[in-house]
């Protein structure tokens, strides 16, 4: 596993807020949800997106954004639109007095807006939970991300619109993977711009002596690595891996095993009946109080705190 596919294999993959909007001029929405990650792809018409961090564009068919958190952002028919209402954390609703707009309502399955005439739809997918394994990543994007229509490979931003109004058996699973194949084809179009800084895991991945042995120690975390052993994945000599896994990564082999193992750590103690004890076993620490030690070490608080913080 990577950590793209770690961003996607935790707690946030599930259960993702998926909603498609119907609107028609004049429309804006102000939105403080403080959630990590949000996208935003537009299906019919235009949208106005701009972010309180000063990042703004303007979205025609096809584009899809995506938006770092938790800084929030308003989305409207033009820039100078004025809010008519602030959607908060738990996507509560509340309209802004005085706007004089037609209010927004419920227009059937996961969707909502201002008349189901509405020419401008969206469809927004937000990421609501924060994971460890995914805060490396999350740490590369910038406020703002955009992809133009017919960059993005795939056709996850037309399904996940389509399945968006629908209720059918496994709906919110289906939304669930739509939406993360949706993220994972923008970050790569994205991940391979020019101007693009993504982490140095995500190009080290791609090369022919790193690629191997970071693959090896990211999907098999609790075996008993070494760089002897890695370099023998990568069939290279260990000063030669120990160079140039350095050199592209940003840290050493077992620096970076050390650094991955705890983050996986931080997101599992979250999962549902889960112990110190088994998420140890599964990270490649011999005992839960050596996972303790490490993880208090790094994190600045205990397993135990940290899922009280969590909760």
């Amino acid at each position: 596993m990577d950590a793209v596919a770690a961003l996607l294999d935790g707690p946030r993959a599930r259960g993702a807020f998926v909603l498609r909007s119907l609107l028609a001029p004049p429309w804006s929405l102000r939105i403080e949800d403080r959630a990590p990650l949000t996208l935003v792809t537009v299906v019919s018409g235009r949208a106005h997106l701009r972010c309180d961090v000063g990042e703004e564009t303007t979205l025609t068919a096809g584009d899809v954004a995506v938006l770092r958190g938790p800084d929030g952002y308003t989305v409207a028919d033009a820039a100078g639109t004025p809010p008519q209402v602030v959607i908060g954390p738990r996507q509560v609703c509340t309209p802004v007095p005085g706007s004089g707009a037609p209010p927004m309502t419920d227009l059937g399955v996961r969707t909502w807006g201002n008349t189901a005439e509405g020419g401008d739809v969206l469809v927004t997918g937000t990421y609501q939970a924060h994971g460890e394994v995914s805060r490396g990543l999350l740490a590369a994007l910038p406020p703002l991300l955009v992809q133009r229509a017919g960059t993005v490979e795939g056709p996850a931003g037309a399904w996940l619109a389509r399945e968006a109004g629908r209720d059918g058996p496994g709906q919110g699973a289906v939304l669930d993977r739509l939406l993360d194949l949706l993220l994972v084809a923008t970050l790569r179009a994205w991940f391979d711009r020019p101007e693009a800084e993504p982490p140095g895991w995500y190009r080290a991945a791609a090369d022919p002596v790193v690629g191997p042995a970071l693959r090896a120690l990211q999907s098999s975390p609790a075996r008993a690595w070494t760089v002897a052993a890695l370099a023998a994945e990568a069939g290279v000599s260990r000063a030669a891996l120990a160079r140039r896994f350095t050199e592209l990564v940003g840290e050493p082999p077992m620096a970076h095993l050390t650094s991955w193992r705890l983050a996986l750590a931080a997101d599992l103690l979250l999962e549902p009946g889960a112990t110190v004890a088994a998420v140890a076993r599964k990270v490649g620490y011999g005992s839960p109080y050596a996972l303790s030690a490490a993880f208090t070490r790094v994190h600045g608080v205990s397993p135990r705190d940290h899922r009280a913080r969590a909760g």
